[in-house]
Parts: structure tokens; sequence; C-alpha cells
């Protein structure tokens, strides 16, 4: 390996590796911090979450630590004007170049890998976290806020004298087969079971109202289980597209289009049926319209499926694109000042890349335009690299 080359990579995995140690840890307090904040979590908790955020932090922190390396070492490169020395002895620029290239591309690489952990694993352990931590929540936000909340039900208290809640008014939020659900008790203490993954509601003298003049006294001591998931403060998203491993994907395609396949010929059954037996009115819009959703939920499910690969590949490979537009920027720029290079090469991507990216994502979710759009946003990188390199090979 010549002596240039060796210097150049030596000097670019240097200032990665400490720039990427810096902006790593500020993403892990960041990421901790508003995660804590928002659950109310305790100290143990809080040092819980610490392995699964790091990869999420990674996946921030790699893209932009190695666009700022690259502006840095070659912004010197040029200012020093060792590019024109190099070009003065018959060398061309790429040669200086492959050594950002070919560590973007290794980086790119343990980026997709990083993206596939920090939405699978990383998520998966943050809610196992907030999970077996929902009764230290809730009572930290009772005591403070003498409330508690989450989509599905709330909880008021009077006060709290240790493990006992005062004066509890419960609302259940209603759903389509249940009302409105309120209960009122005159005590009341939470207990979590983590093997069944459970919060036990412990009710003293309580009343249940299930509206319409429907009420009913429970006088004594009445538990109730729900399950931990339910009283979460932290919307669970198990299901979600972005949390299935890479490995998994081809296999959750496989079975959500036999889901639709029988969700489909279920929908035309019924169809036929009201029809041939002329009971029209099971066919009126309002009666149509869930069954019609739940279609369309399941298709958007499977654009999102066969999207997923091609995002998180576009998304670790946003590394090589980078660098492609920033290592050949920074040389033409010709400046000493490392953070004027990089805002200068940091502007485009954020108002070109991202919003590309962004498009392209939602286009492909939606099932509007095939799934590998989502590398448009790369593709433009790539075409603004090129046109870069020429002028930095021509001039």
């Amino acid at each position: 390996m010549p002596i240039i080359i060796r210097s150049i990579l030596l000097d670019l995995v240097g200032w990665f590796l400490i720039i990427v140690f810096g902006l790593t840890l500020l993403m892990v307090v960041i990421l901790i911090g508003s995660e804590a904040w928002r659950m109310n979590l305790g100290l143990l908790p809080t040092l819980r979450l610490v392995p699964f955020v790091l990869p999420t932090a990674l996946v921030f922190a790699v893209p932009g630590t190695i666009l700022f390396t690259v502006c840095l070492v070659y912004g010197r490169l040029s200012a020093d004007n060792e590019v024109i020395a190099i070009k003065s002895a018959g060398i061309s620029p790429l040669t200086i170049l492959w050594p950002a290239f070919g560590l973007a591309f290794m980086l790119s690489v343990v980026a997709v890998w990083l993206n596939d952990v920090a939405f699978s694993w990383g998520q998966a352990g943050v809610q196992r976290v907030v999970l077996q931590s929902v009764e230290e929540i809730a009572y930290g936000m009772l005591r403070t806020q003498r409330s508690f909340a989450n989509p599905r039900f709330s909880i008021i208290v009077k006060g709290v004298e240790g493990k006992k809640l005062q004066r509890v008014t419960m609302k259940f939020q209603p759903t389509d087969d249940v009302p409105l659900i309120t209960l009122n008790a005159v005590e009341a203490e939470l207990r979590s079971n983590l093997e069944r993954n459970t919060l036990s509601l412990v009710l003293t003298d309580a009343q249940l109202d299930m509206g319409d003049g429907i009420w009913s006294s429970l006088p004594g001591t009445t538990i109730q289980e729900i399950p931990l998931r339910y009283a979460s403060a932290r919307e669970i998203k198990e299901d979600s597209p972005a949390y299935v491993p890479l490995r998994r994907i081809d296999h959750e395609i496989t079975q959500q289009q036999a889901s639709i396949r029988q969700l489909e010929q279920v929908l035309a059954a019924e169809m036929g049926m009201a029809l041939a037996t002329g009971e029209l009115e099971s066919l009126a819009e309002p009666i149509w319209r869930p069954r019609r959703k739940t279609l369309d939920d399941a298709y958007t499910r499977l654009h999102k499926l066969r999207t997923e690969p091609w995002r998180r590949w576009a998304s670790g490979f946003s590394c090589l694109a980078f660098v492609l537009v920033g290592a050949p920027l920074a040389i033409l720029w010709r400046r000493a000042d490392v953070m004027s290079t990089f805002f200068a090469c940091f502007f485009p991507i954020l108002v070109i890349y991202y919003p590309l990216l962004a498009f392209g994502l939602d286009r492909a979710k939606a099932g509007a335009l095939p799934p590998y759009t989502v590398w448009i946003a790369n593709l433009v990188c790539v075409a603004i690299g090129y046109w870069l390199l020429r002028r930095v090979v021509r001039y």
C-alpha cells in the first residue's frame, strides 16, 4: 500500500473513531434522557436502556461522522495544496479518494446491520424495559401529577400514601364491543407480576359504572388483572414491520399474503351470500366500510413489509452516498475551516437527500411506487458525486 494512501486511511480511521465516540455518547444521553423523562423512569430502568439505545444512537451518528471526517481530512489536504502537488506528480486525485470510498463502503454494510439491530432488537428491548417498569412509572406519575393515562385507560387519584392510592377513579376507553367503563374505589393498589406480564389492580370498596344506568357495587377487596401492554404508557408496536428483523421479513410477507387472500375470500363469500339471499342491507356503507378498512390495512402492512428491507439497505448506504458528495466537494472547496466545508456538504444533503428519502419511503409504504424508490435519494447523491469527481479530476 503506498505511503500516501496509508497515511490518509489512518487519518480517516483515527478521526472517525474519535468523533463517532463523542457523537454516539451525546446521542445516547439524548435518547435515554428523552425516554426517561417521557416515561418518568427511575435510575435503574434508565441505565438498563443503555445497551438497547446504543444501536439507534450509532444509526444516527455514523453517517454524519463519516461525512464530517472526510470533510476534515480532504479539506485540510486541499487547503495545504497537497492535492495540487499530487496532480503535478502525475497521480490522479482519485488515488487519494479510494481510502474514503472503501471505508465508507465498509461502514455502509455495518450501518445496514445496525439499522436491523436498532429497529428489531433495540426497540424490543426498550419496550421490554418500559413494560417491566409499568408499576414504577405509574406510581411516579400518580405521586407527582395525581394522574396516569395512556390511550387505553386513565387513573386519577386524590392522593398517594406509600403504595395505597386514595379516592381512585379509573376510566377504560370504549372499544367496538365494550362501552366506556368508569371504576371508582375508596382505595387501590398496583402490583405488577412480571412472570405473567400482568398488572393487578387491588381495589377496596369499588363501584363499576358501564353507562346507561348499568352499575354494580364491589364491596371489600377486589383484584382485577390487566396485561402490562394494556397498562403501559408507551405504545407497543411489536407487529409493526419496522420492528421485524430482516431474516424474518420474507416469512412475514408470505404470511401477510396468505392472510389477504383469506380475507378477500371471506369478503367475496359474504357479498355473494348477500346478493344471493337478497339481504342487500348487509352491503350498506356503514356495515361494509369497516370490512374494507380491514382489507386496506392488510395491504398497507404488506407494502410496508416489502419496503422495509430496501429502506434499511438505503439508510445504511447513506454513508457511501454522503462520502461520494463530501470528499470531492471538500477538495474543491479548498478551505482548512472544517465547519465551513462540513456545512457546505451537509446543507445540500439536508435539503435534497432527506426529503427525497421521506418521499420515496412514504410512496413505497402506500403502495403507490415500487419499494426500490427509497434509493432515489442515494442515486441523486451518486450522480452529484460523479459530477464533482469529474471536476476534481479535470481541475
